[in-house]
């Protein structure tokens, strides 16, 4: 099939084209040109956040498009109104932001939405895609981490436990979070475009456990090759914090837990990473590859006082 890829060259991207190529696709990547694009593939060279950066993109038609980075209702439609609808699949990487705050978890694809939500655009955009009958299949992880994530997830945790710094958690630390592999995610956008039955399908993908913010810190530091029991953590108050801000802690600070039941069973797909492989990739194969340097620690400053 005939594919494009908004992006391609970062993250998420990078181990998607490498599934698709490997199942014998046409490739087409829209970058700003700023990452190298693999070999057999089109580059097309733009950017998106203007008509004139979009203008490669006219009158190209395709079998799927696949998003993973935009944003908002906008950012799709930019795009749809130069290619046409794709003849296939429209895939997109929504997020599990879009749900509403609740008090029962693991929260399904049902559950019900925060229009108010920072990732409200992302939740508008699957909206307008079933409303005008465009075959979509979107993805919705909590957190997706490993090689190459330029969020500073697990790297926020790293960094603390490699320069021996105390951790901050907020309360006791027994708070539910959940991540999970980007080659996981990957798998997952790569085989729906296979699956008939995933055409106006919306599927949580992540990790299958949740992993308390404390068991978070030991894994880590097992990634780390340190001791858990060396690591100091200390206990904030988040009383004054947006819970679900990600500021001076990299985690919403309530619980974020989805059901992945359904991604499990349409797509027959299974994470081939747990936690601990999670981590320990992410740290060998990204963190400790990285060039020495001292992050900055002052936010911890302000939270522990």
């Amino acid at each position: 099939m005939r594919i494009l890829v908004m992006g391609g060259t970062r993250f998420v991207g990078k181990p998607l084209v490498s599934r698709l190529q490997a199942a014998g696709h046409e490739l087409s990547l829209f970058t700003r040109g700023r990452q190298p694009v693999p070999a057999g593939v089109e580059h097309l060279q733009g950017d998106r956040t203007s008509a004139e950066g979009l203008a490669v993109l006219q009158d190209r038609p395709f079998d799927v498009i696949v998003d993973s980075s935009g944003r908002s209702l906008e950012d799709t439609r930019q795009v749809l109104e130069r290619t046409g609808p794709p003849a296939h699949r429209f895939v997109y990487v929504s997020s599990a932001g879009v749900y509403a705050d609740s008090e029962l978890w693991p929260l399904d694809e049902d559950a019900p939405t925060d229009p108010q939500s920072r990732h409200a655009g992302k939740l508008d955009t699957e909206t307008w895609l079933r409303e005008q009958g465009i075959p979509f299949t979107s993805f919705r992880p909590t957190y997706i981490v490993g090689p190459g994530n330029y969020n500073p997830v697990e790297s926020w945790f790293f960094d603390r436990i490699v320069h021996r710094r105390p951790v901050p958690l907020p309360g006791d630390g027994n708070t539910i979070t959940q991540l999970g592999h980007v080659s996981d995610l990957a798998t997952a956008m790569a085989r729906c475009i296979e699956v008939e039955a995933a055409a106006n399908r919306i599927y949580n993908c992540t990790g299958s456990q949740g992993i308390s913010f404390r068991g978070l810190v030991a894994a880590a530091a097992r990634a780390c090759g340190t001791d858990p029991a060396a690591v100091e953590i200390r206990s904030f108050d988040p009383a004054g914090l947006d819970k679900k801000a990600r500021k001076a802690f990299p985690l919403r600070l309530a619980h974020f837990l989805t059901d992945t039941h359904r991604v499990r069973r349409e797509l027959a797909w299974e994470p081939s990473f747990d936690l601990e492989a999670t981590l320990a990739d992410s740290y060998a194969n990204d963190y400790a590859l990285r060039p020495a340097g001292s992050p900055d620690f002052s936010a911890d400053g302000a939270l522990l006082g």
